[in-house]
């Protein structure tokens, strides 16, 4: 073995010592904060092109605004604002970007994927910029809806702004609005990405959080910037003090990782207590609108070693009203806790208690308070969106095309009108291109405006001619078309020469060729009404039957005029109606924001009347009218099985129930795969697709998304569809598709019959409920399984019988996993167990409809209960 000693003199071992200190601290710090700016998006508005630094406070890396806008001038502050007058001064802060032209101008940020949760920053600074002496006013949104009132008291003001906002694509974008008030202006713009499992409420992805104030209590960085290497979302956090607190702090390391929302190490290693040994400790605020809606965010970790005879023990409220249960803080362990509903109050008072058994004072280290604001606006129809953006990609149009083509309603683009309708997105009805200096081959994406009702193209060098279904709509009467004679095809321009031969006839006469050409219009119409629905559709699929068909003005009648609303899902809202015969149908009109489209929609028409099962829902029909797509169905009085298992429904579902409503959703499921041919995979399982009779009969719904395996092809490669929590992790993984995908979504329903429990359970983090089932699976208890509000009332081996049959559907690869002709023999021996011992197997009584020659019943009843393997407590 080869040794080597090294000697070491005094000097280079400070020397060493230094590096070792330096690598061990500093380059850690440096090295995470780097990995920490993943995601993130920093702008310096009104920097020079192309300019990029590190901030030397922050350590932030950030770049001017050239790729993400391409409107408004750079400036810089004024000087006596600047540095070195202003020595302070963030470096961001000293330019600025105005927008002096234009009512909206907006930065376009890619965010990332639809449903991210981000952190948007905007940062302004007046600084007399223009030299006017004069404080601006003005609005800002992100993407269509309203964020804030941007305002200064002074000249010298920083104004910050922070939301907590939803990506409703894959480009966010934030707007700055001129409403006649000051020229809008932006010195900084930030993003940080957040964790989907944080900052919930009640509103979902329906409203984002204003920040109303963000508090390190009893603070030991006074004059620090408040931003800190270590916050992984970069938050800003203000000292708080009071002369009712006193101060305790740690200088050992506290986990903050623990629930998520991952608070600094310097904010959350001091605390407040209250002073002078009494037993609350409050702080509280006033809103400028009592009617604002607040979200509380209360952060506490334990930063003194107690004793054992000492206990920390608090009660929290709110306005006098528990807010949160008895607390005990971890030592050096952060713990983030938040109200479950909104607060509203003219004022507002957060008080923490000692308990009666606590020996110690309640603490707080930190708090963030936000204000609800609630999406009002919908962003314009996404097709029509990716339409507009072609066109404005395709001319190169020099407009203030950005940001939402309709939304804000007073700040649409330049040359575009827009319909608003409260139940439809906003769409785009009419695109003004007239003497716009455009050229080259019209865009053939002007066709996919499908709600255009004017449209001009006069008075450009455009070649090509206007595409068929655009002229065909022209004709029809549904679209005002202006455009130069060599965008017509030969027999329009020849149908136009003939149109424009004078002819001088009386009015009366006019009136009469006018009565006679509607008529003549309406029968050539009709005629082909009829042609069209028994031929095939361009696509080489037949069209549905003319018997289930309806017109949109006898959908108005049966839903007198979409009175009563029922539900909403993602094929769009469902109404109560009632036929002329007096049945009472559920009425689903496509949604034009719907994910679900006009495939979806002819999918699930022709599936629901080519395949028939007591177990599916019944199809009643349908109407295609234009635009507007709805679909008829048997109504279903006690809603879906989501709503029914939930805590907000009185009526708790006995056990027995809930066995027979999986063995109706089995029957349904086997059908589909085993008594079709072609096999049809549904690819939607979930309680809320189940929907209940008034006799608690499920039934299976929603068949936008179904597969039909037309080569008999078991394993099909598939573009991955489906909702999260019920999602086949190998289908989503491999894109292979089966009837097996459909079996794992299954066996997520069954455990929310079982548990209770929703196939995610919210929570900080929020968990899905395999993984609870595991943890809970280890301890062996069924009572703690099985929904408490059944209160025992099961036999324990159908209990575990059935948890068996779950595991075995959600087996992680699809080739473990059983048929449903197995699960549904399973549950019926299943429920076989819950009856009298006198009783014979169960047998449905309900009639069948014959589908045995595609069937094989060897196949579903032949296996006895051990043919399904899978862990099992024993």
């Amino acid at each position: 073995m080869l040794e080597v000693h090294l000697v070491i003199g005094p000097e280079m071992a400070s020397s060493i010592g230094f590096i070792l200190l330096f690598m061990l601290c500093v380059v850690p710090a440096i090295l995470l904060h780097a990995q920490q700016q993943t995601g993130f998006i920093s702008i310096d508005c009104g920097g020079p092109e192309n300019f990029e630094y590190t901030d030397d406070s922050t350590n932030i890396k950030y770049n001017t605004d050239g790729p993400y806008i391409d409107t408004g001038l750079n400036k810089n502050i004024s000087s006596e604002y600047a540095y070195p007058n202003n020595p302070i001064l963030p470096l961001p802060l000293s330019d600025l970007r105005s927008f002096p032209e234009g009512e909206r101008n907006c930065y376009s940020l890619k965010a990332g994927r639809i449903g991210r949760r981000h952190l948007i920053r905007a940062s302004f600074l007046y600084g007399n910029y223009d030299g006017e002496n004069k404080l601006p006013e003005f609005d800002l949104y992100v993407g269509a809806n309203f964020w804030s009132t941007v305002k200064f008291s002074n000249i010298s003001e920083q104004v910050v702004m922070e939301i907590i906002s939803m990506a409703q694509s894959e480009v966010t974008d934030v707007c700055l609005v001129n409403k006649g008030l000051g020229t809008p202006f932006i010195s900084a713009l930030e993003l940080r990405p957040l964790s989907s499992s944080i900052y919930n409420t009640e509103f979902g992805e329906s409203a984002s959080l204003l920040l109303f104030k963000r508090w390190d209590i009893a603070s030991s960085s006074l004059n620090g910037s408040g931003r800190y290497v270590d916050d992984t979302f970069d938050r800003i956090w203000s000292p708080y003090s009071s002369s009712s607190f006193d101060s305790i702090s740690t200088s050992s390391v506290i986990d903050v990782n623990g629930d998520g929302y991952k608070p600094p190490f310097e904010v959350m290693k001091t605390a407040a207590r209250p002073r002078n040994g009494t037993d609350t400790l409050e702080f509280s605020w006033t809103p400028d609108d009592p009617s604002w809606k607040f979200y509380v965010y209360l952060y506490f970790a334990e930063v003194e070693h107690l004793q054992k005879t000492q206990l920390r023990k608090f009660n929290i409220s709110w306005n006098g009203s528990p807010l949160v249960a008895p607390f005990v803080p971890l030592h050096l362990y952060a713990t983030t806790l938040s109200n479950s509903k909104a607060l509203v109050a003219d004022e507002h008072r957060i008080s923490l208690h000692k308990t009666a058994d606590a020996t110690l004072q309640p603490i707080l280290n930190a708090v963030e308070i936000y204000i609800v604001r609630e999406l009002d606006a919908q962003p314009t129809f996404e097709k029509d969106v990716d339409a507009v953006m072609d066109i404005r990609e395709n001319y190169r149009i020099q407009r203030n095309w950005m940001g939402d083509p309709c939304e804000p309603k007073n700040y649409s683009w330049e040359g575009l009108k827009c319909n608003y309708s409260t139940s439809l997105p906003p769409r785009i009805v009419s695109l003004n291109l007239s003497s716009s200096s455009l050229s080259g081959i019209i865009a053939s994406s002007i066709s996919n405006l499908s709600s255009l009702e004017s449209l001009n193209l006069k008075g450009n060098q455009l070649s090509g001619s206007v595409s068929t279904s655009l002229l065909e709509r022209s004709r029809d009467g549904l679209l005002t078309l202006s455009v130069d004679d060599q965008n017509l095809s030969s027999s329009d321009k020849s149908n136009k020469k003939n149109i424009v031969v004078p002819i001088v006839v009386t009015i009366s006469s006019v009136l009469a060729l006018l009565v006679v050409f509607i008529f003549i219009w309406k029968l050539r119409r009709k005629k082909q009404s009829d042609e069209e629905i028994n031929k095939p559709n361009k696509k080489g699929r037949t069209v549905a039957s003319k018997n289930y068909q309806y017109t949109y003005s006898e959908v108005l009648d049966i839903t007198n005029n979409f009175e009563m609303v029922i539900g909403k899902g993602g094929f769009g809202i469902v109404y109560s109606g009632k036929m002329k015969d007096g049945r009472q149908v559920a009425v689903k009109m496509l949604s034009p924001s719907s994910s679900q489209g006009s495939t979806e929609f002819q999918t699930e028409a022709e599936l629901l009347m080519t395949v028939h099962h007591k177990n599916l829902v019944s199809f009643i029909g349908y109407c295609d009218d234009d635009s507007k797509m709805v679909l008829i169905y048997e109504y279903m009085a006690n809603g879906n099985l989501k709503h029914y298992l939930s805590d907000t429904n009185p009526h708790c579902l006995s056990w027995e129930r809930r066995l027979q409503i999986a063995i109706d959703a089995a029957e349904g499921l086997d059908y589909l795969h085993h008594g079709c041919k072609p096999p049809i995979i549904h690819r939607d399982v979930k309680s809320s697709n189940i929907l209940l009779s008034e006799d608690l009969e499920a039934k299976i719904a929603d068949f936008g998304l179904c597969k039909v395996f037309k080569n008999d092809n078991q394993n099909a490669e598939a573009a991955v569809m489906g909702t999260t929590g019920y999602l086949d992790p190998e289908y989503y993984k491999l894109r292979h598709l089966s009837e097996k995908s459909d079996v794992y979504s299954f066996g997520i329903v069954l455990l929310e019959l079982i548990t209770g429990r929703p196939a995610v359970l919210k929570g900080k983090p929020s968990m899905h409920i395999l993984e609870w089932l595991t943890r809970e699976l280890e301890r062996g208890d069924l009572s703690t399984i099985i929904d408490p509000r059944l209160q025992g009332k099961y036999d324990s081996t159908s209990g575990w019988k059935a948890i068996r049959i779950a595991m075995a559907c959600t087996a992680s690869t699809s080739i473990q996993r059983p048929t449903m002709s197995i699960v549904l023999a399973e549950l019926k021996q299943c429920f076989k167990i819950e009856l009298p011992s006198d009783t014979q197997i169960f047998v449905d009584p309900r009639p069948r409809l014959p589908y045995s020659e595609f069937y094989s019943s060897s196949e579903a009843y032949s296996l006895d209960s051990d043919s399904i393997t899978s862990p099992y407590p024993r």
